[in-house]
């Protein structure tokens, strides 16, 4: 079926709740995929029309409030506690509840919406499996429609996988993980499909079609359409979000609180707003996530001018460091105060072949995540299968086996955060290794990234959009501060460009001369260049990314 003839079928849409038949103003204008017509059916479409009609303008109108407030950070204001929202902070009040199959999330593995990537995920051991529309995926219309079909296969239990290249089959187990779908964050556009001749929310888009698919078989399973929803930056924001959940909740004739969200805190501004951020979601949220990656980026981007909180290089800013540890015990007395979980980070190592580096690989694992289970957290992220026993033998110490959380740990003992610990600088050098790495870590995934490829093995690492927004945003914050490094060199646009020239040419010998030429370099090492020597700092690398994707 063309594209053509997909938007002639939708133009008129029956609505699963009404008998009335009404014109769409939804449009998809992307090129026509393979099982496209069974996820944009006509409940689907009637969906997310609506959803757009009463939702979608309000984006643009956060967005503002966004910038706004960022002015004001620019222009010398640090963020703070809100104070027109103290009593929110001290008053006596709690979450709705969490559901039985949330209620254990002590290791969760977090991957792209790929076919085969969505069953070794459900199959490893791990509780949850968070299924990702945003910074593990590169969305073309291609991965986002397939990956709609993949998550519709995998709850209703039917999903199979041939390797082309080995024929090695891949099928569920018995008992896979709990599955949870994050959504795109508000930032990001679906360009594909268009109401009333704009690009719609992709977020929206992400949510209502894995909802309208997929809620009926996870209800009875005594589960439920659970998401997981980044980058939020304000309570104002929850609030739209919670809207749209009791709308879909009141059409389909479900109980208030059936969907239920997980919160990325992993913006510097959201930090200041948790208490708020539970309270406007009440009803439908369980968790907060510590996002450290994001919150790193999020802490260079928020206070970019402020010259007196520049970052070190990306190593030397790890969990225990104050702010961050300010932030994962803010968040963990936040959340068990209101009866909702509290997770932990991700540990973005990949498991080695060599026995000596693996061994390397696991100790570091290993301290992390007794850090995050000692401070309280319910559970933690790894981002390969290979991790996961590491981090479930740590929790399982800590929890124990009558037990399957932590919310008994309140730190009602602890002294009161204050916004001051939270915007501590970090001490750690600057050094030109690891501006060469950023360079190299930042040129390879955004490569990857315009070929369709969100999430990337570099260096033992599993790097995500997060992990190269920091990559390039530290170079763009010395740049502007005339920072220098440990051997003296000032860090210029002149210099970022010689250095990015130079790991090019290591870039090449590294990968090999046929996969450099067959691939997207020169591009990648534009768009860097661009972002990095902007006098403005780029919000988002899959910003301008996303319109160098092919269709």
């Amino acid at each position: 079926m063309t594209a053509e003839q997909l938007v002639a079928q939708y133009s008129k849409t029956t609505s699963d709740q009404s008998t009335s038949v009404s014109t769409s103003d939804l449009v998809i204008v992307g090129p026509a995929i393979a099982g496209q017509e069974e996820v944009f059916n006509s409940g689907a479409v009637a969906l997310l029309d609506s959803l757009c009609s009463r939702f979608a303008a309000e984006v643009p109108q956060l967005l503002e409030k966004r910038k706004k407030k960022q002015a004001r950070i620019d222009g010398g204001e640090l963020p703070d506690f809100l104070p027109e929202t103290r009593a929110i902070r001290d008053g006596d009040w709690s979450i709705r509840g969490i559901p039985q199959d949330l209620t254990d999330r002590r290791v969760e593995i977090t991957g792209p919406v790929d076919r085969k990537m969505i069953i070794n995920a459900l199959n490893a051991n791990v509780k949850v499996f968070m299924a990702d529309f945003e910074d593990s995926l590169a969305p073309s219309w291609q991965k986002v429609v397939e990956g709609q079909i993949n998550l519709r296969d995998a709850v209703r239990g039917d999903i199979e996988f041939t390797a082309p290249e080995t024929g090695k089959q891949y099928k569920l187990n018995p008992d896979p993980a709990v599955l949870i779908a994050r959504v795109r964050g508000l930032h990001l556009k679906e360009k594909h499909v268009e109401y009333k001749g704009k690009p719609i929310p992709g977020g929206l888009m992400d949510f209502a079609l894995y909802f309208y698919h997929n809620y009926h078989q996870l209800l009875a399973k005594n589960s439920g359409p659970y998401f997981y929803i980044p980058k939020l930056e304000s309570h104002i924001e929850a609030r739209w979000w919670a809207k749209v959940f009791a709308f879909v909740e009141e059409r389909f004739c479900l109980k208030p609180g059936t969907i239920k969200c997980t919160c990325l805190i992993e913006t510097l501004p959201a930090v200041f707003e948790m208490d708020e951020i539970l309270y406007e979601l009440r009803s439908n949220i369980v968790a907060l996530n510590c996002g450290r990656w994001d919150y790193i980026f999020s802490y260079i981007k928020t206070l970019k001018r402020h010259a007196d909180r520049v970052l070190p290089d990306r190593q030397a800013v790890t969990m225990d460091t104050k702010f961050l540890s300010a932030y994962s015990r803010l968040l963990i007395k936040t959340c068990h105060k209101r009866g909702a979980l509290a997770m932990g980070g991700m540990a973005a190592f990949i498991p080695a072949k060599d026995e000596a580096t693996n061994l390397q690989v696991l100790t570091k694992v290993r301290g992390d995540k007794e850090l995050e289970a000692r401070n309280g957290h319910d559970g933690t992220w790894v981002a390969h299968p290979g991790l996961a026993d590491t981090a479930m033998a740590i929790f399982n110490d800590y929890i124990g086996g009558d037990r399957t959380n932590q919310l008994h740990i309140t730190r009602d003992v602890d002294a009161p955060i204050l916004a001051s610990e939270l915007l501590m600088p970090c001490d750690g050098e600057r050094t030109e290794s690891g501006m060469r790495l950023n360079i190299r870590i930042a040129v390879q995934y955004i490569e990857a990234w315009i070929q369709g490829n969100g999430c990337v093995p570099i260096y033992g690492l599993m790097e995500d959009a997060a992990t190269a927004e920091i990559s390039r945003t530290s170079i763009w914050q010395w740049i502007q501060h005339g920072k220098t490094l440990s051997n003296g060199k000032l860090v210029t646009k002149d210099l970022f460009r010689t250095m990015l020239a130079e790991e090019l040419i290591n870039v090449q010998q590294e990968l090999g001369d046929a996969r450099y030429e067959s691939g997207q370099f020169a591009k990648a090492a534009e768009l860097l260049e661009q972002i990095t020597t902007s006098d403005e700092l780029v919000d988002f690398l899959t910003l301008p990314g996303y319109e160098l994707l092919t269709a």
